[in-house]
């Protein structure tokens, strides 16, 4: 995986129902997930995580980003989300995590 040989500890899921669950037993500070999957999409799955995790950065992707616009537009602005549009490249994943985990290290020093 990409995330794991840039040294993140990664857990995955095939849908959001999994997602959510994992999300229980991990408790991740990021969740990258695709807005449309099975069982629940990506942004069910995050409004469900965020009851218990109020704080989780999350970055969606999806390679149709346009037909989500408002939607992710009030999550840009709720929650500071991150938007990555398939196909992407490695340099173009691990920059915009290495950002978005900067930005939880400055939050955490903060409380």
């Amino acid at each position: 995986m990409i995330l794991e040989s840039e040294g993140y500890e990664v857990r995955t899921g095939d849908d959001g129902e999994a997602g959510y669950l994992i999300s229980l037993l991990f408790r991740p500070d990021l969740v990258i997930t695709d807005i449309q999957m099975p069982e629940k999409d990506g942004l069910e799955m995050m409004e469900q995580i965020r009851v218990r995790s109020p704080n989780v950065k999350t970055i969606y992707m999806s390679g149709e980003l346009d037909r989500f616009q408002l939607l992710l537009a009030e999550e840009e602005r709720r929650y500071g989300v991150n938007l990555l549009k398939k196909p992407f490249t490695k340099p173009e994943l691990t920059e915009l995590v290495s950002e978005t985990f900067k930005g939880i290290s400055e939050w955490k020093r903060e409380l």
